[in-house]
């Protein structure tokens, strides 16, 4: 493969609701768009949602790696071998700047794929895509008449497996849990904090009381507090989710004393892309720890691909799948048609997506793309946005941006349904 073009684009598009959080709302999605174009005219693309408080980066950042490695990538990168030889040498670089690089290579593999006719898994070395992936239910943080709309129509649609957003509340989190109670093994909940409390101390004593019994709990404190976590894990008895607290293969030797007490959410996005993630599937299957895949509020149908790769790897290592909402939370998406779950949360390739075809196999609407990143960057302005103005002009810590945005992008996931 030769490449004629490496471009970075945005994608916007409104939601269908507003996605609230306690000091922001969010109106629409601003994602960051890789084309790679071969000299036989294929074009393969990638999409990058960087969250300054997940990553730590922003759509400025973004486009400050793609323009300093654009030229070395389109002059290097000839096929897979030579993506992770480039991938591999700029280990460090990608680290600090994971969603950038996913949407690069995306879109390097999605036009290396339809150069040789290979479909995305061929290409990596997977079996084909096959099968059914079913998606969790996402209940937000909402005022009650909304959450108990939401959660009545997830259960109309067929949905079994839940996952429900904590409030400072124990009021709240009471009233959240009561439809719960006595549903019996055939419905599953877990729960994520978002680091609501600092420490162990203050998690138990807020969540013991409602005697629940979590399938899961997701970051219950502070980040990286991993001894807290533990403690936590004991005195409730459940298991830890860890996504924040998890940016790849580094933590991974922290938790091998106990694999079992641990679930590892995986975002494509987040770990720096797909191959990245691919490895780290393996190292997960070597210590025997169990993985989430999970998604970005507001990403396409191009992210939604990469997922269904990662989880049809994960095999029996994946607990739960997250995302796939398309045309249910976005007012368009950039690929016709859109990959989203149905009924029951369900997603069956074959009836949106040929598994055979070449690269992703998505029919991407360049249309929809604004012709180049632009100057409209430069303040990160959808991150200002995003956040309600937490980020200024010179920028904020990251840790204080996770303080006063923390988990922005899935709030009120599924807003949508109270239309």
């Amino acid at each position: 493969m030769r490449l004629a073009e490496l471009s970075l684009h945005r994608f916007e598009a409104p939601f269908r609701a507003v996605v609230r959080h306690s000091s922001a709302a969010r109106r629409h999605t601003d994602n960051v768009i890789v084309r790679a174009t071969t000299a036989t005219g294929e074009a393969g693309f990638g999409e990058a949602c960087p969250r300054p408080y997940v990553t730590g980066e922003t759509a400025g950042s973004v486009a400050g790696f793609f323009a300093r490695h654009r030229a070395d990538l389109a002059a290097q990168v000839t096929g897979l071998d030579s993506l992770r030889d480039w991938r591999d040498r700029h280990d460090v670089e990608i680290e600090a700047n994971p969603a950038a690089f996913a949407a690069i290579e995306m879109a390097l593999l999605d036009a290396i794929g339809r150069e040789q006719g290979k479909p995305m898994e061929a290409l990596l070395g997977l079996p084909p895509l096959a099968g059914s992936f079913h998606y969790s239910a996402v209940l937000g943080d909402s005022a009650w008449p909304v959450y108990r709309l939401q959660l009545m129509r997830y259960r109309r649609a067929g949905f079994r497996d839940f996952k429900l957003k904590l409030s400072a509340s124990a009021r709240r989190n009471r009233g959240k849990l009561a439809p719960f109670r006595g549903a019996g093994g055939a419905t599953r909940v877990r729960a994520d904090a978002n680091n609501l409390w600092p420490d162990a101390k203050a998690c138990i004593a807020a969540l013991a009381p409602l005697d629940f019994p979590w399938f899961a709990l997701e970051e219950p404190v502070t980040a990286h507090r991993l001894e807290q976590c533990r403690i936590v894990a004991e005195s409730l008895g459940t298991r830890i989710i860890l996504d924040e607290s998890f940016l790849g293969a580094g933590r991974l030797g922290d938790l091998a004393g106990d694999p079992e007490r641990w679930i590892l959410n995986c975002r494509v996005s987040k770990l720096g892309g797909l191959t990245r993630a691919l490895d780290l599937l393996g190292e997960c299957r070597r210590l025997g720890l169990q993985v989430i895949v999970g998604a970005h509020v507001g990403e396409t149908s191009l992210l939604t691909r990469a997922g269904l790769t990662l989880a049809h790897a994960a095999g029996d290592l994946l607990v739960a799948q997250e995302g796939a909402f398309g045309t249910w939370l976005l007012r368009e998406d950039l690929v016709d048609p859109p990959l989203m779950f149905g009924d029951g949360g369900v997603l069956r390739p074959g009836r949106c997506l040929d598994p055979t075809a070449a690269g992703l196999g998505l029919r991407v609407d360049v249309g929809k793309l604004n012709p180049t990143l632009g100057g409209a960057m430069r303040r990160d302005a959808a991150e200002a946005e995003f956040v309600g103005g937490v980020v200024d002009d010179a920028g904020e810590p990251r840790e204080r941006i996770r303080q006063r945005a923390v988990e922005i992008e899935e709030r009120e996931f599924v807003g949508h349904l109270t239309g």
